[in-house]
């Protein structure tokens, strides 16, 4: 597989062996399960649910559990161009080969991937065709709550928590397995077990599991470190699950109902392991409603109190209004100032109450001045157009808070304002007020896109989603079975990645509706009866049909209901089984108010000036699949390697401290370095030794450090330093004496001129000058080059170019093995290494 990594995108995607990862004996375990995120490896592993089973499912000793993402479109057709399967991540084990294969199901436009994993996999993509012998394919998530468009492919699908009902699953394969009885023996039995709806069993009415205590439930505090830098790339920590503010538009805020949340010493404690286990320097405290936990405050500052020292920051994800205050964003910015969200969702009040999303207007702008005079200047803001009875009005009242919040951040900003205003078309889900509504038209959605355009100050970033993706959404969250021949036959045409702008062809949609007869228009835009019989009818998710007519009703009359964690029980189905009861809340929040529910330490942990630092140079290799990582990845790597070690590394000062850490010049991915180095200032005392051992504990097979030693403190920067390279090329099928005319040709020359493309435009460079010397060799029975490189303008030098003017037109000699085996700095045409050139003043200080 590795030979394949030269030649796609972000090969980092593909790399195993991550830290943290969890690697089992296959003959050992009884139950093989690989969990499957049917998008780019960068998305999935954002996903906090997927790290909730994989890291549950490895704690028992019988069952192995490894990962999958989508492969990109060129890992793809490499795949297929050689007849390989998709694999697994941790063991590069065929997915046909594991007994269960679990998909998240997050977003209705990954459906399409689903059916490609299978189908690279060699799996039949209907589950009337896998008779036994193939995995058992489940799926679980958000989208699960209508499982229908994807009935035909998927055997079994859980409703609700998957953490509730998972080992109830392999306990029950385990015992089929052992038996060895028929696949339909196998569906029976998952039909009975509560939470999980089988397709091919009839008249099946399921109800949802519920994790009814987060303290007692399992969460991971170990996550596999990624080497590419993910969607959500900090430690997220649970707080809460549910939310009980009930926006009509939300199926999260329904389907994750009731609110449970975590306790803030549970939380702490999940923290300062992540912390430990990972290097990350960001944590965000993840919530459907973060403003709502009910002591948000006093958690935010035991934890900038424990980690700031660290220069650990925290982040908030979306806010709301109301909840944002003076106290939390001083909180937030004693370490590094994160980013602020805020989301109005509509632009009226008569419009937001519609919603059930009550928003006070000059709260807003005490809010947008508060962040603003913090220090910050940036500011993203979600609205939604085509939300049900949206008039014209509406639409200006989107226009009016745009420019209201620009004027007063503005007013109180210190730096330029950067306002970025985000606008998706409303899409109906199932299990809402709202899922009998309709979605607007195209060319409805297309003259509000252009009305708001043509409204909206140019000084404010406007962006909108893609309305033909909305359209899809909407078509697939509200169809029936017959979207499985939709979602087939889209595939069949080619669609992969439909979420993804670069990838999405609306025509193939199109066609396959076409072909199938099926009118995404009708499922998507078509306003239901409350008396129509829903695909979704039989799962039960708890809150009742009732309540959200109910909801529907008082949406008409412009009615808001109030948030029943601070009023009156609303009735929605589930006060049987809510955690939390109002009188319990109030009593609650009120303590809270008046004591610090936490025990706080006696001295604040704010970041002061370091003593005196010193800094250490450190050598280290790059070799084998690590040489696949960018230079920025590697960087973060060697970074959070630093901070798992406990390095005191010396940061920056200001609003966004950095650790003091400088590189040599970068390597070209695919390349390998056998000496590579990096400068850190670090807080003494620091044995050198030490350093090493602790490093090498930390780091992944293909990163290992050789030696360090401290320098003066006033040494050249390697960057300013480094000017010579020396590299090793091995060549397969290279004809010795072509190589040997080749190279004396091009050393006898003056200048070797070629075009190099600059953001200037195109400039001669020679690179001759940049030829200090090649060698011939022989090594495992196929020629080596080495090349001695030095840097003798600004411009630097790119191996491709070198090498391509070494090869010329001859084809058939391919590098191979490419090794950067020396790094050096040039004086009185002498090659000094980093290490050795300098003065050491002692190893221990």
């Amino acid at each position: 597989m590795n030979q394949f990594l030269y030649k796609v995108q972000r090969p980092s995607r593909y790399i195993d062996h991550e830290i943290n990862a969890v690697h089992k004996s296959w003959d050992d375990t009884k139950v093989k399960v690989a969990l499957v995120f049917p998008d780019t490896y960068e998305v999935g592993m954002s996903h906090i649910g997927l790290k909730i089973l994989y890291g549950l499912l490895n704690t028992r000793n019988d069952v192995l559990c490894e990962r999958a993402y989508a492969p990109w479109i060129d890992y793809e057709k490499m795949l297929r161009n050689n007849g390989i399967p998709l694999m697994s991540t941790e063991s590069s084990t065929p997915l046909n080969r594991f007994d269960i294969i679990g998909f998240t199901l997050q977003y209705e436009l990954t459906f399409t991937n689903i059916l490609n994993i299978l189908n690279l996999s060699g799996i039949p993509l209907k589950t009337e065709e896998r008779e036994k012998g193939f995995p058992l394919i489940i799926a679980g998530g958000p989208c699960a709550s209508n499982p229908e468009p994807l009935s035909e492919f998927i055997d079994a699908f859980v409703i609700g928590d998957g953490e509730d009902v998972i080992n109830e699953i392999i306990d029950l394969y385990r015992e089929w397995k052992e038996n060895r009885a028929s696949k339909t023996s196998l569906m029976n039995a998952l039909s009975s077990v509560n939470g999980v709806y089988v397709p091919a069993v009839s008249n099946q009415s399921v109800i949802k599991r519920i994790v009814h205590n987060l303290d007692d439930a399992y969460f991971p505090d170990t996550p596999v470190m990624p080497y590419i830098k993910t969607i959500h790339d900090r430690i997220a920590v649970e707080v809460s699950r549910g939310c009980t503010r009930g926006c009509r538009f939300c199926q999260a805020g329904i389907i994750y109902r009731p609110l449970r949340e975590r306790t803030p010493l549970r939380i702490i404690e999940i923290t300062d392991r992540s912390l430990k286990s990972t290097g990350y320097k960001e944590l965000s405290l993840v919530s459907l409603s973060i403003g709502d936990y009910f002591s948000l405050f006093p958690l935010l500052r035991e934890l900038t109190d424990r980690y700031s020292s660290q220069h650990v920051s925290v982040s908030l994800p979306s806010i709301r209004i109301g909840t944002l205050n003076s106290e939390i964003i001083q909180e937030i910015k004693r370490v590094r100032k994160t980013g602020f969200t805020i989301a109005p969702e509509a632009g009226s009040v008569r419009l937001r109450n519609i919603i059930n999303k009550p928003l006070d207007e000059e709260e807003l702008s005490k809010t947008v001045a508060n962040i603003f005079t913090h220090g910050w200047n940036i500011l993203k803001m979600y609205f939604m157009i085509g939300l049900p009875f949206e008039n014209h009005e509406d639409l200006d009242g989107i226009v009016t808070m745009c420019h209201r919040v620009f004027d007063v951040a503005k007013r109180y900003s210190k730096r330029f304002v950067n306002i970025n205003v985000s606008v998706s078309t409303f899409v109906p889900k199932p299990h809402t007020p709202f899922q009998w509504s309709g979605q607007i038209p195209q060319n409805e959605i297309m003259r509000t896109m252009e009305y708001l355009k043509s409204q909206v100050k140019r000084q404010l970033n406007l962006k909108f989603h893609i309305p033909e993706m909305s359209l899809l959404e909407a078509c697939i969250s509200r169809g029936d079975r017959n979207i499985s021949r939709l979602i087939k036959e889209a595939w069949r045409l080619g669609c992969r990645f439909d979420g993804w702008t670069e990838s999405f062809d609306f025509k193939k949609w199109l066609n396959a509706s076409e072909v199938t007869g099926i009118d995404l228009y009708h499922y998507a835009c078509r306003e239901r009866p409350t008396s129509e019989e829903l695909p979704w009818k039989h799962i039960d998710i708890g809150v009742t049909t009732a309540f959200l007519k109910s909801e529907y009703a008082r949406a008409k009359r412009g009615n808001t209901t109030e948030d029943c964690l601070y009023s009156t029980c609303a009735g929605c189905g589930l006060q049987d089984r809510c955690e939390l009861t109002v009188i319990d809340t109030i009593k609650r929040n009120t303590a809270t108010q008046q004591h610090h529910i936490i025990a706080a330490p006696q001295h604040r942990g704010t970041i002061s000036i370091p003593p005196s630092a010193i800094k250490i140079r450190v050598q280290y290799s790059k070799t084998g699949l690590m040489r696949f990582l960018s230079h920025l990845e590697l960087a973060t790597l060697l970074t959070r390697a630093l901070s798992r070690a406990d390095i005191p590394v010396v940061y920056s000062r200001g609003f966004n401290p950095h650790p003091k850490i400088s590189f040599a010049p970068p390597l070209p991915v695919g390349i390998e370095g056998l000496k590579e180095y990096l400068d850190i200032e670090v807080i003494p005392p620091i044995d050198v030794h030490m350093l090493i051992q602790r490093l090498n504990a930390t780091l992944p097979e293909g990163i290992s450090v050789s030696s360090a030693k401290v320098i003066p403190k006033d040494s050249k920067t390697l960057s300013s330093f480094v000017k010579g390279y020396i590299y090793s090329v091995k060549c397969n099928g290279c004809d010795r004496g072509y190589l040997k005319n080749r190279i004396e040709s091009l050393m006898q020359k003056n200048s070797i001129i070629i075009a190099r493309k600059t953001k200037k435009g195109v400039k001669g460079l020679n690179i001759r000058e940049m030829l200090e010397r090649i060698e011939i060799a022989m090594d495992e029975n196929k020629h080596s080059l080495k090349l001695w490189v030095t840097d003798v303008s600004e411009s630097g030098h790119k191996l491709p170019e070198i090498l391509k003017v070494i090869f010329d037109d001859y084809t058939s000699t391919i590098p191979v093995d490419i090794k950067r085996i020396g790094i050096y700095g040039i004086k009185a045409w002498e090659w000094l290494d980093p290490l050795e050139a300098l003065e050491v003043k002692g190893e221990k200080i």
